[in-house]
C-alpha cells in the first residue's frame, strides 16, 4: 500500500485517539484475529487481551477518563459497539456479541457495565447505565436493557434450564430488572418482572 494512503487513513485515527492501522494489525501479535483492520476502530486506551476474533465494522472506543477493558478469546461480529465515555465497560472472557448487532454504552453519569465470562449477546441488545450481566448470561433480540442486573450461572448448553444463567429474549426494552440463576423474561415491548418463568418452562428438563 502507498505510504501516503495510509497516512491519509491513520490521520483522523489519530486525532480521535485511536489506533493507526499498522497499530490494530499489531494486535495480532497476542493472538488477536482482525479480519479487516481498514474498518475496525480501536481506541488506543482499551486494554485488550488474547485471543479475540474481531469482524469487519467493529468499533471499541474509550474516553482517557474512562475504562474499556476486554479479555480474552471473545467474538466480536459484525456491527459491535462498545462505547466507555464517562463510566466503565468491563468484559471477561469468551462472550458472544452478534451475530445481529449488539451495543454498549457507558455515556451518563453514574454508567458502569459488566459483563462476565460466556455469555451470548445477539440480535441487535443494547446495554446502558449500570448493568451486571453475570457469566453465562444472553441477551437475545433487539432488546434496550437499561440499569439491570442478570445472575451469572450454568451456560445455555447446560442440560438444566434452571441452573443456568439469567437471559432476556424477545425484542423492547428491559429498564430496571433483577433475574436471578435459571430465570428468563420472553418481551415484546416493556419486559416487566411479574413476566419471569423459570427457564424450564420453555425448555424442559431432560429425564434420565
Amino acid at each position: 500500500m502507498r505510504l501516503e494512503l495510509l497516512a491519509a487513513l491513520d490521520a483522523p485515527r489519530r486525532s480521535a485517539g485511536l489506533l493507526t492501522v499498522t497499530e490494530v494489525l499489531a494486535l495480532a501479535d497476542t493472538g488477536n484475529v482482525i479480519y479487516d483492520p481498514f474498518s475496525v476502530l480501536i481506541s488506543r486506551h482499551l486494554k485488550l487481551g488474547e485471543g479475540n476474533v474481531l469482524y469487519p465494522c467493529v468499533t471499541l472506543t474509550c474516553a482517557p477518563t474512562a475504562e474499556l477493558r476486554l479479555g480474552n478469546r471473545n467474538v466480536l461480529h459484525t456491527g459491535t459497539l462498545l462505547a466507555a465515555e464517562t463510566g466503565a465497560i468491563l468484559v471477561g472472557d469468551g462472550n458472544q456479541f452478534g451475530e445481529g448487532g449488539f451495543t454498549a454504552k457507558a455515556n451518563r453519569p453514574g454508567a458502569r457495565i459488566r459483563i462476565g465470562d460466556g455469555g451470548r449477546y445477539l440480535g441487535g441488545a443494547s446495554v446502558f447505565g449500570e448493568c451486571s450481566l453475570g457469566s453465562g448470561s444472553q441477551l437475545l433480540g433487539a432488546i434496550s436493557v437499561d440499569n439491570c442486573t442478570l445472575a451469572g450461572g450454568a451456560p445455555f448448553s447446560d442440560a438444566d434450564p434452571d441452573a443456568r444463567a439469567a437471559v432476556l429474549k424477545g425484542s423492547g426494552t428491559a429498564r430496571g430488572l433483577v433475574l436471578e440463576v435459571g430465570q428468563v423474561i420472553l418481551g415484546n415491548g416493556v419486559f416487566r418482572a411479574e413476566d419471569v418463568k423459570p427457564q424450564a418452562f420453555y425448555h424442559p428438563k431432560v429425564k434420565s
